[in-house]
């Protein structure tokens, strides 16, 4: 079974940058697709990145692309998420989620989920 503990979380002031990290247990890492999904306040959960087994393909929302970057590096059993000009609308709790039929947009299909860690942007 697969361990997931999130952190990097902080809060910073619009337009700074902080990095997410997931470390998961266990070595069987690169057989699952890695995703970001954050929730705020009085809002749905919603999809933020995603990567394939292998990192060599990503995906973002609409809302985050060419600000976050999704990498993942197997042997570390980490996968990452850098976020830059960061908007007060980011504010929210991030979970990394693991899934092992693949990527997905929707939250339903990972198996796992870390404990989450919360980002804060102040204007």
């Amino acid at each position: 079974q697969v361990q997931l503990v999130d952190s990097g979380g902080g809060s910073v002031q619009a337009g700074g940058s902080l990095r997410l990290s997931c470390a998961a247990s266990g070595r069987t890492f690169s057989i699952y697709a890695m995703g970001w999904f954050r929730q705020a306040p009085g809002k749905e959960r919603e999809f933020v990145a995603a990567t394939s087994s292998s990192g060599g393909s990503t995906y973002y929302a609409d809302s985050v692309k060419g600000r976050f970057t999704i990498s993942r590096d197997n042997t570390k059993n980490t996968v990452y998420l850098q976020m830059n000009s960061l908007k007060p609308e980011d504010t929210a709790v991030y979970h990394c989620a693991a899934a092992r039929g693949g990527y997905s947009r929707n939250g339903y299909e990972y198996n796992y989920w870390g404990q989450g860690t919360q980002v804060t942007v102040s204007s």
